[in-house]
């Protein structure tokens, strides 16, 4: 089987494929190395179930940043309006803070070294009922039973399936990067902090073993910029954006930055189909999502075991195209909500665009909590996939007796 795209969906796929499903796996990625693409992410408790499922959970952890208790949602002038959620019911999960190129080495290093092929950027895909070719831009082709198309919002895989339309434009850019917390007072919290208001909200919080603080300056913007992780952006617009009237903790953070990224905002309204024959997606390129729920690479990870369980339970290569149906049953109507979700938080955190009451927006921003923690933080992605897949044989084992 092939996985196109070696982000941290692809890879954790090919790791749950191999690991749980037995499947030989090989991942195609189009950049010629695996390097510091992104920044932070912050990978919540759901996300975390998932990878102690496959076996990595545990280098994960010794890479990341744990934070000392809750975030805190905070005024434009230093008020707390509330606390973020970071753990789950339980408290077994704590959200960690991972710089992506860590949490990428972690996921190969769990993969054979020939498992990863790079500099193969796709560019079309010719499925029929027996078998799937990949055709490469650097001239190769090869041949597989199916394929999973982890390859992002602007999927190749997906084109070749199902006319989407553009990606919509959430009219936010967000100015990104990584700090060394060094260079913070030593006071800092380490915890993740948001800044709201004026339509504008900002977030940092600690990555690798608290050695470094990643952050995020989302801005309304009429320019639309393409999603880009490495579009260089200019550090003093970021201080004009947060002003004088802003936080002076907040301030004092920003004008501690020496660099910055530009990345525009968008999202895709959910597919009706993830799956076609011997071709499915995964990640990004099934449910783009904006990243205010902190859900995009969690959610990733939650499609790569329930893959894998699915797949496991296929009795050969013929069966795989109702495997992959099977699968996208199993997720769709969890990453749509987050979607919408997605869209929702974000609204509240940019405040003014919507409430002129921020009382209410306070309250909402209160109420969220509970969902964060239970709709989202409690799931576990592995045992709903296992009990569709009981119960889908106990219905066979009915059917034949």
């Amino acid at each position: 089987m092939a996985v196109v795209g070696a982000g941290l969906g692809g890879l954790a796929a090919a790791i749950g494929l191999q690991r749980v499903a037995d499947v030989e796996v090989t991942v195609f990625e189009q950049a010629g190395q695996l390097g510091e693409i992104g920044a932070g992410v912050g990978l919540a408790p759901n996300g975390q179930r998932v990878l102690n499922r496959l076996g990595v959970l545990d280098d994960i952890r010794r890479v990341g940043a744990t934070y000392d208790g809750p975030g805190r949602y905070i005024d434009t002038d230093g008020r707390l309006v509330g606390e973020v959620p970071w753990a789950d019911s339980s408290g077994q999960y704590q959200t960690l803070g991972m710089h992506r190129a860590d949490f990428v080495d972690v996921m190969v290093r769990a993969l054979a070294p020939e498992t990863i092929r790079v500099g193969h950027r796709l560019t079309a895909i010719d499925a029929s009922d027996a078998d799937v070719r990949l055709m490469f831009q650097n001239g190769e082709s090869s041949v597989f039973d199916a394929v999973v198309g982890a390859d992002g919002t602007h999927s190749v895989v997906r084109e070749s399936m199902i006319r989407t339309e553009d990606p919509v434009y959430s009219g936010f850019i967000a100015y990104r990067g990584v700090l060394d917390a060094k260079n913070l007072p030593a006071d800092w919290p380490m915890r993740n902090q948001i800044w709201m208001g004026m339509r504008k909200h900002f977030m940092c919080y600690p990555i690798r073993q608290r050695e470094q603080f990643n952050f995020v300056g989302f801005v309304p913007s009429s320019r639309p910029l393409r999603e880009s992780w490495s579009a260089r952006g200019d550090v003093d617009e970021l201080v004009a954006e947060f002003g004088p009237e802003w936080d002076p903790n907040l301030r004092d953070f920003i004008s501690r930055i020496d660099e910055t990224f530009w990345w525009g905002l968008y999202d895709r309204e959910p597919l009706r189909s993830w799956s076609r024959g011997r071709v499915t997606l995964l990640g990004d390129a099934a449910h783009t999502m904006l990243p205010h729920a902190g859900q995009g690479v969690n959610q990733a990870l939650e499609d790569a075991v329930a893959l894998a369980i699915v797949l496991r339970e296929a009795n050969g290569p013929a069966a795989v195209s109702e495997a992959f149906r099977r699968y996208a049953a199993v997720r769709m109507q969890r990453t749509a909500i987050l979607q919408a979700s997605s869209r929702r938080s974000g609204t509240q955190l940019a405040s003014q665009a919507e409430f002129e009451n921020l009382g209410k927006r306070d309250a909402e921003v209160r109420a969220g909590r509970d969902f964060r923690r239970s709709f989202v933080f409690d799931y576990d992605a592995a045992a709903v996939a296992d009990k569709t897949v009981n119960r889908m044989r106990h219905q066979q084992e009915g059917g034949s007796s």
